[in-house]
């Protein structure tokens, strides 16, 4: 089997501003399989752009464990680092400036970029980048002269210049509308399935979602929640996609409640826990489990009803009953028998 292209274990990492420590990432765990098409959504601040500069490989964890496509970041040296962003990661910025020089075409920035990496024997490669991305008719423009959904779907393309095995983008949807959003989101789509890309997608944006199978919640510096989606095929051969969330539970039995359950049911602080055969059960500190009902007294057992005297037959000589002896009567023998 392969090896997950992502795998984040434990993960902090601590700022320092004004002698105050803040602490971006509070033990995250996180795996992508080889593959995979996975967005990461959080609110500002809840640790998704500290993780991604990890990723890819322009910070370093404080703690912890960050390895991707078999490297471990925490080990490598500073001309590793430039060795890694060179072959094996790909980004996108959310500010097209960043992805694109102004002065070059869209085929020659992924040109340019696949210089930098090496390669300057397959020029040809930059047009198929950008037909796959879906602007292969825009080959000869400049950024300017691009929308800017077309500018991300280029900047797609020169992330994919070094051929990379995982893909990065960080709020790639951020400055776009609903139409071009939809058109870059389609972009991620086709490169994971066409060329089998590992793509990590940072948002913000709940559209991005639909596109993926799996989204993953970041909250407070740890990954908290995760959706996965399938598809179904009911008995009329339509297809129906199904989602389903779930809690993450971390190596040491973590996990992050909803924070409209916390609301709703006043957990703080503390809460009880107990354990049942298929579930635990979690109650308010302030609070004591409902018992379970008492369980139904058993019924008496029925009294056996007595036997039925036979009733004699025409014609035979009745059988005289006789009661069984009283003390009395056992008495009065005794003393008859001794006279």
């Amino acid at each position: 089997m392969n090896e997950p292209d992502i795998v984040c274990e434990g993960l902090v990492r601590i700022f320092a501003v004004a002698d105050i420590e803040v602490q971006a990432l509070q033990g995250l765990d996180l795996t992508v399989e080889r593959g995979g098409l996975v967005a990461l959504v959080g609110a500002s601040g809840s640790g998704k752009s500290t993780l991604l500069s990890i990723l890819s490989a322009l910070d370093a964890p404080t703690a912890g464990k960050a390895t991707v496509a078999g490297r471990d970041l925490t080990a490598l040296t500073a001309r590793q680092r430039v060795d890694y962003r060179r072959e094996v990661v790909g980004f996108v910025w959310q500010q097209t400036a960043r992805n694109l020089l102004p002065y070059l075409s869209a085929e020659e920035n992924v040109q340019l970029a696949r210089a930098i990496g090496g390669d300057r024997t397959h020029p040809a490669r930059a047009t198929e980048l950008l037909e796959l991305t879906g602007v292969g008719d825009i080959a000869a423009r400049r950024p300017a002269e691009l929308s800017g959904g077309q500018q991300q779907r280029v900047a797609i393309a020169v992330a994919l210049a070094n051929d990379p095995r995982v893909l990065l983008a960080d709020e790639p949807t951020g400055d776009l509308d609903e139409h071009a959003t939809a058109d870059v989101l389609s972009t991620f789509e086709t490169v994971n399935r066409e060329l089998g890309t590992t793509a990590l997608i940072v948002t913000h944006d709940p559209a991005v979602s639909e596109h993926v199978r799996r989204t993953v919640q970041i909250r407070d510096g740890r990954t908290a929640t995760e959706v996965l989606r399938s598809t179904h095929t009911d008995d009329e051969g339509r297809e129906h996609t199904v989602a389903q969330e779930f809690v993450v539970l971390d190596k040491v039995g973590r996990m992050q409640l909803p924070t409209d359950y916390m609301t709703q049911l006043d957990l703080r602080d503390r809460v009880r826990l107990e354990l049942n055969p298929d579930h635990v059960g979690v109650w308010s500190g302030d609070s004591r489990p409902t018992p379970p009902p008492p369980a139904p007294a058993p019924e008496p057992a029925p009294t056996p009803e007595p036997a039925p005297v036979p009733e004699p037959v025409e014609g035979s000589p009745a059988v005289p009953v006789t009661p069984p002896p009283t003390r009395r009567s056992l008495r009065e023998r005794t003393e008859h028998a001794d006279d």
